[in-house]
């Protein structure tokens, strides 16, 4: 994946508080066990972490002194994209926004931006506070996308995946899939308490995951608002083979055959490593989200 060298970022789009301790309320638990069930819980769920029933009901931490703000300082062009994971990061919600924005104006709709917050080891947000240890997540409660860079590295080492810069891609597409649907109305359906394979939870994660496909479909085709020319210059079988190996990665029976040695079914909430790489490939191959509807 490669991105123009002389398009210029909008770090607007990303707010970067790594280094910082921010208040929120509740703390989570993490670390040890309990962060290894909460990153298995979480992972890449579509909503906040109060809702995973994580909060230790604690006070957070005192804020401390911030090396915050490095994206807003040296992610300027998409040849820092090509270079620096942090710098891809806002290349890539720079591309989504863009892609969704005008699919949602050509559907005679409005599409509401979202930001992603760069974090390290804890945040608070409106859905309650998280530790890294839950994964990338969306907060419909402030719109926001939460992500710990440093999430890419425990894809690789702890979930096997093969890694690359666009399963990072698909991780980020795949959240704003959750914001997509809050915007249509569609992601409350997840919060029914029910889990399972044929459940609505697994049918949110499933069309996420196709949503993000219908972004890369059009990835290399959707114009920059500031150059007009296409954020994203190139998108390989590869770079896709890297971002089917994540999602498949990321499955349900996959986790749980690591994790516990068995698969439950029952008990999923994002869908097998099948499922996930197939609505992603039939998001990318059609590029429309018509095709997404895992309700039916």
């Amino acid at each position: 994946m490669q991105f123009d060298d002389d398009a210029d970022l909008d770090t607007s789009e990303v707010q970067d508080v790594r280094g910082s301790r921010i208040p929120g309320g509740r703390a989570t638990v993490g670390g040890g066990i309990a962060g290894l069930v909460a990153l298995i819980l979480g992972l890449l769920f579509g909503v906040g972490p109060d809702q995973l029933g994580l909060s230790d009901g604690g006070p957070d931490t005192t804020p401390t002194a911030s090396t915050a703000a490095q994206v807003q300082q040296s992610c300027r062009t998409g040849q820092d994209a090509n270079t620096r994971d942090d710098c891809r990061a806002v290349a890539v919600v720079n591309s989504v926004q863009d892609f969704w924005r005008q699919e949602f104006q050509r559907r005679q709709g409005t599409y509401t931006p979202a930001r992603t917050v760069l974090f390290s080891d804890r945040i608070g947000t409106a859905c309650g506070s998280a530790t890294s240890a839950v994964g990338p997540f969306y907060c419909p409660g402030d719109q926001q996308v939460y992500l710990d860079l440093g999430f890419f590295d425990e894809l690789r080492t702890k979930f096997g995946s093969s890694g690359g810069p666009f399963a990072q891609a698909y991780v980020v597409a795949h959240e704003y899939g959750h914001h997509v649907q809050d915007l249509m109305g569609t992601l409350n359906r997840s919060q029914d308490g029910r889990t399972g394979a044929d459940s609505n939870a697994v049918r949110v994660e499933l069309q996420a995951d196709c949503y993000a496909g219908v972004w890369a479909h059009h990835a290399t085709s959707t114009p920059d608002e500031s150059t007009g020319r296409p954020l994203i210059t190139s998108l390989t079988q590869a770079d896709i083979r890297d971002g089917l190996d994540a999602a498949a990665a990321v499955g349900d029976d996959r986790i749980q055959e690591k994790f516990q040695g068995r698969v439950t079914p029952e008990s999923w909430t994002h869908g097998s490593a099948a499922q996930r790489q197939q609505w992603f490939t039939t998001g990318f191959r059609s590029g429309d989200m018509a095709d997404c509807n895992t309700f039916r």
